[in-house]
């Protein structure tokens, strides 16, 4: 098999997009990360489910709560952005409409991060 990487990237032991590796090992991280901290949040709602708007509050202002829930919020959306990365990178063939993508998918991923961030604070300082 011919090797296709230029002589450079072949000293440097570089693929093409340079970043491959940490991308997989990323998103993989996330995933195992996800994992126990979704299972965690299920159980949680499941222990919450039919009680009153203020016990909700209650259990979300505890901080062996609110920390999970952070980690898995930050832990999501990293994961997402990832995930859409690879995706729009290795569809998308347009360099205008590919770069357009990336840029709006980082300030998605930013939007529904900080707001998730601050409705969890928010509960948390406020019960």
């Amino acid at each position: 098999m011919s090797d296709r990487r230029t002589p450079l990237g072949r000293v440097r032991g570089l693929g093409s997009a340079r970043a491959g590796t940490n991308h997989f090992w990323a998103q993989r991280l996330t995933a195992f990360v996800n994992v126990p901290l979704a299972l965690f949040y299920i159980a949680l709602l499941l222990a919450l489910s039919g009680v009153d708007y203020q016990s909700v509050r209650t259990a979300l202002a505890n901080p062996l709560v609110a920390v999970p829930t952070l980690l898995l919020v930050l832990s999501g959306a990293w994961h997402m952005r990832i995930g859409m990365q690879t995706i729009i990178e290795d569809y998308v063939t347009g360099s205008g409409a590919k770069l357009g993508l990336l840029i709006g998918n980082i300030v998605f991923v930013s939007v529904i991060a900080l707001t998730s961030i601050y409705a969890v604070l928010k509960i948390g300082f406020s019960s």
